[in-house]
């Protein structure tokens, strides 16, 4: 396989149909076309993903996301060398979507199929933006996932620690529930904490009292919405407090349920004022953050005991995306004489473009297609590493 390799990568792991076109060569030109078509609308009304409906998105616009992808990158089905879908782990509908979509095209252009975990797309994808040499610590870092990966090959990951119970993304997701903003909620947390002060209210940071590189999130989640309710009471008593000087009586307003609130709105939940939520937003964002940059140094060192010359590190993943959240990943790296590396943001959250390169990643590497292949709920990148809390009959979560 002297020649360039071009591949058509399929991914319907979640609520992303996507497709993309991906030749091998410099780093520049490799992503000749991705089409990513999001399911926000359709699910915006239930505040979070509903599986069946995002299944049956996912068999509807599959084959548009193709044809796009196809027309954008000036290829035919005839110019492609392999076709590669995600086969697992993610909601069993919308990879069962994929997988069938990807076995029909082989089965009538004859294309070898290669079967990709979705993790692995994102753990490579370093490697696609970059061509960062192995081994390279990885924090994965998403909506279902988050774990930390040394990266040894394209079918070789090692897992250090990871989380026992929320991902990052779900916990940004359930705390934008809490205090009333939309879905997706991982950019509009974001969003408010930009102009919210992260040091009015504190908030735990789990699990760092203990040895190791596992995290935790559930509980950070369970202080926002502590928080918010002991905020709305606090305001609940401010209101009646009002309404009885109102009517004569000299009932006096703690000084103490004043401070912070530098206006008068109201946020969607009621009795919260926007500067609350805003506060809120930027001291949970703070918590991840502090959390993950610990747990980073953690595991830098445990990755440097192994580690060549030039040590790298990576992060990808949804919760990449997040600005302030790489940037204290960057300091810890530039402290630790660490080289960072961060995909761009279109390629930290799902598209197909990393499932191509995965897949394509195998095929130089001698790993041959599967078309056997079947759609997983769960398919851990370390098989040999002990199952995080919550494995069941379907195997280990991650």
């Amino acid at each position: 396989m002297d020649r360039p390799l071009t591949f058509l990568g399929i991914e319907s792991s979640c609520d992303d149909s996507a497709a993309a076109i991906l030749r091998d060569g410099p780093a520049a030109g490799r992503v000749l076309a991705s089409v990513v078509r999001g399911q926000g609308a359709l699910h915006a009304a239930f505040g979070g993903v509903v599986p069946e409906i995002a299944a049956r998105a996912h068999a509807e616009v599959l084959d548009h996301c193709v044809e796009a992808a196809l027309a954008r990158a000036g290829v035919g089905l005839g110019d492609l060398d392999g076709i590669a879908v995600t086969a697992g782990p993610g909601l069993i509908g919308g990879v069962l979507a994929g997988v069938m979509t990807a076995k029909g095209l082989a089965a009538a252009t004859g294309l070898p199929l290669w079967g990709v975990n979705h993790l692995a797309g994102h753990a490579l994808t370093p490697r696609l933006t970059d061509d960062l040499a192995f081994p390279y610590l990885l924090l994965l870092v998403s909506g279902g996932h988050c774990q930390f990966l040394v990266v040894e090959g394209p079918d070789r990951f090692r897992r250090l620690g990871g989380t026992i119970d929320d991902a990052p993304g779900e916990a940004f997701d359930k705390v934008a529930r809490i205090l009333g903003l939309p879905q997706p909620g991982g950019p509009e947390v974001e969003r408010e904490a930009a102009t919210g002060n992260p040091r009015r209210i504190p908030l735990p940071r789990p699990l760092l009292d203990r040895e190791g590189c596992d995290l935790s999130f559930s509980g950070l989640k369970t202080a926002v919405l502590r928080a918010r309710d002991s905020l709305m009471s606090a305001h609940d008593g401010i209101m009646s407090g009002h309404d009885e000087i109102k009517s004569g009586q000299q009932t006096r307003v703690p000084s103490a349920h004043l401070s912070g609130h530098s206006d008068g709105q109201l946020s969607g939940q009621s009795g919260l004022r926007e500067s609350d939520r805003r506060d809120l937003c930027a001291a949970f964002q703070a918590a991840v953050a502090d959390i993950l940059a610990e747990k980073t140094r953690r595991a830098l060192a445990l990755y440097r005991d192994a580690a060549p010359l030039r040590p790298a590190f990576a992060v990808a993943g949804g919760v990449a995306a997040n600005a302030a959240i790489r940037s204290r990943l960057q300091a810890v790296c530039a402290a630790e004489s660490v080289e960072f590396v961060a995909p761009p943001l279109a390629l930290c959250t799902d598209n197909a473009a990393m499932i191509a390169w995965a897949a394509l990643e195998r095929a130089r590497a001698g790993l041959g297609p599967d078309a056997a292949i079947s759609a997983r709920p769960r398919w851990p990148l370390d098989p040999s590493a002990a199952p995080m809390i919550g494995a069941g009959k379907k195997g280990a979560k991650a």
